[in-house]
């Protein structure tokens, strides 16, 4: 069984550590947890590790988070991996900090790195984890909020939150999409 975990983000220095990139930090920790590597490949970086007979292939897209879904349909196509064993994880305004909520389909909810893979793939029909990073900033300003770095309050949880975050996902590969939701929502 093969699995595809993608993790939002855009790419480059200035964008390390924003609010925005959290799927990026969720894949390097499991990355880190499963003693493997990412390496730039087509338009992705890519690692791949073995979980208790799975195949596990993560992405962190290349070509920024409003057009992720063209990286993520090649590599569904790619490696071959039907879109219920596709796990999207993804920031979420709506969610207070740290928050997850894993589920299957639902709308793009104003998040363009979803409306770009709904678009790609031709449909929202496909599990996704959302992280949740508050909503803590004034009219007009959530732009910089998103793009922004967690704060020093938030930084002293983030790690426990993304290591939570983790076990969701390797839940969701070996326990599937139901019992994930029962346990972490």
């Amino acid at each position: 069984m093969k699995y595809l975990v993608v993790g939002l983000g855009n790419i480059g220095e200035e964008y390390t550590g924003t609010r925005h990139n959290i799927g990026f930090s969720i894949l390097n920790k499991l990355n880190q947890r499963h003693d493997s590597n990412f390496d730039l490949e087509k338009q992705a970086e890519v690692s791949s590790f073995g979980l208790k007979g799975k195949k596990i292939n993560l992405i962190k897209p290349s070509n920024y988070v409003n057009n992720s879904g063209k990286a993520v349909n090649f590599w569904l196509q790619k490696k071959g991996i039907k879109k219920e064993n596709m796990l999207v994880i993804l920031d979420d305004l709506a969610l207070p900090f740290g928050k997850i909520r894993i589920k299957k389909g639902g709308s793009h909810g104003g998040h363009n790195g979803l409306k770009s893979i709904n678009e790609h793939l031709g449909d929202n029909n496909y599990p996704r984890l959302r992280f949740g990073i508050g909503d803590s900033f004034s009219q007009g300003r959530q732009s910089n909020y998103v793009l922004g770095k967690f704060n020093s309050e938030e930084n002293k949880e983030l790690d426990l939150h993304i290591d939570h975050s983790c076990d969701a996902i390797e839940s969701f590969i070996l326990q599937g999409l139901e019992k994930t939701m029962n346990t972490y929502n």
